[in-house]
């Protein structure tokens, strides 16, 4: 770090700064202004209440909180995804004035949800595949993390099937993605998907693998990774179930 101990005041100036910098040196709108700075008093009061004395003490765990805290809240994926944008400018903007070493928000992502459920399915849709799987089987609660984590974190099918163990961090709520060309994403995961992913891990996945190792997160009874033709066929069956057997087609 450059020695300098910045509080909450500092990360009012810096704020300010940023702001003035993004009016005079890149020429925004007052309109596109009002926005930034709208998104980042917000998170300064967030900081305030968690008591985050500093700008050198926000690390990438103190942002993905903060955007759990945004979906808890109930704002909608492309406020959040304005919100982390607004983040990533000022954090971007830190760093290269060696405020701080490195950007926090740099490997953080909301990507769009693989199945479009928002866009094909109503809520209610949506609760019944959750609640289709069979919550007393060992298949029944891994479905479960899986429908929650795909809905919750908005993952790509493939980025879901190809999670490892080493990518999921339930203590910082979090899970680490390879998208296309291998690019890491780090993304948020909310409190129930976590929840969902404790009682698999706890209650099912040693039921599934029966003593044999594996490096996947999501395994079948045979103790192999999930395949992508596996989760359709999940998805499909529980599909039926709900009579979504249309709409489904349409996201498949």
């Amino acid at each position: 770090m450059t020695g300098l101990e910045i509080g909450l005041d500092g990360y009012d100036h810096h704020m300010d700064q940023y702001l003035t910098f993004l009016a005079i040196e890149k020429g925004l709108s007052e309109k596109t202004i009002t926005a930034y700075s709208a998104d980042l008093i917000r998170f300064g009061e967030y900081l305030k209440e968690r008591n985050v004395a500093d700008v050198s003490a926000i690390d990438t765990a103190v942002l993905l909180r903060y955007l759990i805290a945004l979906r808890e809240a109930g704002l909608s994926a492309r406020s959040r995804a304005r919100h982390l944008v607004s983040l990533r400018g000022f954090f971007k903007y830190l760093a290269q004035e060696r405020i701080i070493d490195q950007n926090p928000a740099q490997q953080i992502d909301l990507p769009k949800t693989g199945l479009h459920l928002p866009d094909v399915l109503t809520v209610g849709d949506v609760e019944c595949l959750l609640g289709t799987p069979d919550r007393s089987k060992p298949e029944g609660l891994r479905d479960v993390a899986m429908l929650e984590l795909l809905y919750g974190a908005g993952l790509r099918v493939s980025e879901l099937i190809q999670l490892e163990m080493n990518g999921i961090n339930l203590e910082g709520g979090f899970v680490r993605v390879f998208g296309k060309g291998a690019r890491e994403r780090v993304v948020p995961v909310g409190r129930i998907a976590l929840s969902a992913i404790r009682d698999y891990l706890i209650q099912a996945r040693p039921l599934l693998l029966k003593g044999r190792a594996s490096t996947a997160l999501f395994v079948t009874r045979r103790g192999g990774a999930m395949t992508r033709q596996s989760f359709w066929h999940l998805i499909g069956r529980y599909g039926r179930q709900c009579g979504l057997k249309k709409k489904l087609s349409l996201i498949a």
